[in-house]
């Protein structure tokens, strides 16, 4: 299964990828508008779409999650693939934390993308 995660930032959407055979998550990149992820989308073989979706703390909604609500809506006007939103608590601080030569926004992506794996035992 071809999964892409979007961590959705009003400056930068990082994007991480995993096909589950190979049991591996990748940064897959960053863009900057809804029309430059839905080429990308359209381009790629993907079985689903997880959105980092930010919660407050105590599980409350906040600003920036009607903001992400707002995009994904958008978002599945322009395509057909099944999404899936994630909580996404904590996910800029496990990024920057991590190694490695990806941006911040792909490695947000990334720990989302591994938290849904784990959680949902795809």
């Amino acid at each position: 299964m071809n999964i892409l995660a979007i961590d959705f930032g009003t400056k930068n959407i990082g994007l991480a990828w995993s096909d589950t055979a190979i049991g591996v998550v990748l940064p897959f990149g960053v863009v900057h508008s809804l029309t430059e992820l839905v080429k990308l989308i359209n381009e790629e073989r993907l079985d689903k779409i997880v959105v980092g979706l930010p919660v407050g703390v105590g599980g409350s909604g906040e600003k920036n999650t009607e903001r992400v609500k707002k995009f994904v809506s958008d978002l599945q006007k322009n395509v057909s693939v099944p999404l899936d939103f994630y909580d996404e608590r904590f996910s800029s601080q496990q990024a920057d934390r991590m190694g490695g030569e990806a941006s911040r926004d792909e490695k947000s992506a990334m720990v989302i993308l591994e938290s849904y794996l784990q959680n949902k035992k795809i």
